[in-house]
């Protein structure tokens, strides 16, 4: 089963896709975008270039664990999806992702213009990640 994660945001939107098992995930791209229509064309065309069967959408909770703009936003793009694509859509809570995303990059050396056009593909990744390894331990249960 293949899954895509997505780290959305109001100019870009990382894209990741999980191997065909649903173990690991990949960075696809970073859709930088100025329509909603304009990003979604382009994740239907991954998906069915993927064969993707569900979408995982990064829900940025606020550290308290409430909900705020940038949420009801993702919920919203989150249902758009679902409507458009009429496939599975699940939200995930990625608080941290974005941050550990900057971390890892700094870690690694990458230099700041680089760093702002991976970023939001490695989120997407650690989003996705965090959802497969979420269904591996529900498998072990």
């Amino acid at each position: 089963m293949r899954v895509l994660g997505l780290d959305p945001g109001e100019k870009r939107i990382g894209v990741a896709v999980s191997d065909p098992l649903g173990i690991t995930a990949q960075g696809v791209e970073v859709i930088t975008y100025k329509s909603l229509e304009e990003a979604l064309a382009r994740i239907t065309e991954i998906c069915h270039s993927y064969g993707v069967d569900k979408i995982i959408v990064g829900n940025p909770l606020k550290m308290s664990g409430d909900r705020g703009s940038a949420s009801e936003k993702a919920e919203e793009f989150a249902e758009v999806l679902q409507k458009k694509l009429d496939l599975p859509v699940e939200m995930i809570d990625e608080r941290l992702t974005s941050g550990s995303a900057e971390k890892t990059l700094l870690a690694g050396g990458v230099r700041r213009k680089k760093r702002k056009a991976v970023k939001d593909k490695l989120a997407a990744v650690l989003i996705l990640q965090q959802y497969l390894a979420g269904m591996e331990r529900n498998k072990d249960e």
